[in-house]
């Protein structure tokens, strides 16, 4: 529950929200894939490849928060759900928008990242952005799909935000941990998202032994029999 439109008055995890996020960053995508894969037998978690970073650089970590709209050339009530969904926004939360398969629209611009970032809302997922300068000149991650300048008043419409919504094969609720890098985004289930963080941390700390056998001339079959891996 947020106290003033910035913070969280609990985490569902053992540890904060905010330390949570700072240690997912230091990971990288691969490794929690890995961890779904192979720990949990869990093998749609990545959200469609299309989706890009704005500048490769760009990283992000945060707790879903969902919207569904698509191509729809009627307004009504169109600025006050965008207004309330902007309210609504939490502080490290990611807005992950399904978009029914829109390629026109910009859903994403200035004015958005400006509030957005007031919430302290930690990135976003979408397909369509604008005014892109700004964007980069305010340092908010942006994974897009494409730039459009053609806005969506009255040719995209939000339907609903909070709920769960499909993003490929990935099933994103809204609580979920999302995780982006240049290599792309994995949505992790809320119920075991600190637990992957462990386990990823865990496998950045094995492959750092792995590197240096490595580095230090070490065969690759010795790697191998050492317990390293490619």
């Amino acid at each position: 529950m947020k106290s003033n439109g910035t913070t969280h008055a609990t985490s569902p995890f053992p540890i904060p929200v905010s330390e949570m996020r700072e240690r997912y960053l230091q990971l990288y995508t691969g490794a929690v894939n890995d961890v779904l894969r192979f720990n949990y037998k869990m093998h749609a978690t990545s959200l469609p490849s299309a989706f890009a970073p704005l500048r490769e650089e760009m990283k992000m970590a945060g707790q879903a928060f969902t919207v569904k709209g698509g191509p729809d050339i009627t307004t009504d009530g169109e600025m006050e759900m965008r207004a309330q969904m902007l309210e609504d926004l939490h502080a490290d939360s990611v807005v992950v928008w399904d978009c029914t398969g829109d390629t026109i629209t910009s859903q994403w611009g200035e004015v958005m990242t400006m509030a957005a970032l007031r919430a302290g809302c930690r990135g976003a997922v979408v397909n369509g952005i604008r005014d892109t300068h700004s964007i980069l000149e305010q340092k908010f991650p942006v994974f897009h799909k494409y730039k459009s300048n053609t806005g969506m008043l009255g040719r995209f419409k939000m339907y609903y935000y909070q709920k769960p919504v499909l993003m490929g094969e990935v099933i994103v609720n809204p609580g979920d941990w999302i995780f982006g890098d240049i290599d792309g985004i994995i949505s992790i289930p809320k119920g075991i998202a600190y637990e992957v963080l462990l386990a990823a941390e865990a496998i950045l700390f094995k492959e750092a032994g792995i590197k240096d056998m490595v580095e230090s001339g070490m065969s690759p079959t010795d790697v191998v029999k050492n317990g390293g891996y490619f």
